[in-house]
């Protein structure tokens, strides 16, 4: 079967490390998205996103560079592997482009999940970003 796949960015006016830290605080993480979180911000640690419609595990961390998490949603089939969500921060002059790469999607969802960042992560943390300067 195939898994879908995308790759979108977004640019932000703050720091890599402001992203970061707060990507992986159940504050910030709530606060950045406008929606209850509880994130467990280590490699191996358990996040939830969404008041629980996402959840997942951080598989590989680098300091405000790279957040990688197994990632899922309550709309996955129950037998689907879970996806892969890696997040890069690159900071110029102190602004950051984010690229996400989001792989092994559970087939005819990924235009969904790619819309679902735009609009429930990107928007929220480009007014985040502005109040956080």
């Amino acid at each position: 079967m195939m898994k879908d796949e995308f790759t979108i960015t977004a640019e932000f006016n703050v720091s890599a490390e402001k992203i970061y830290k707060a990507y992986l605080s159940t504050q910030g993480h709530t606060q950045m998205t406008g929606s209850p979180a509880k994130v467990d911000g280590h490699a191996g640690g358990d996040f939830t996103a969404w008041d629980g419609y996402i959840w997942g595990t951080f598989l590989e961390l680098e300091e405000n560079k790279k957040i990688v998490q197994a990632w899922r949603t309550a709309e996955f089939p129950e037998d689907a592997e879970v996806s892969r969500v890696e997040i890069l921060l690159e900071e110029t002059n102190g602004k950051t482009k984010l690229t996400l790469i989001h792989t092994n999607i559970p087939e005819g969802q990924s235009e969904d999940y790619k819309q679902g960042w735009e609009d429930f992560y990107f928007k929220t943390m480009r007014e985040w970003s502005e109040s956080e300067k």
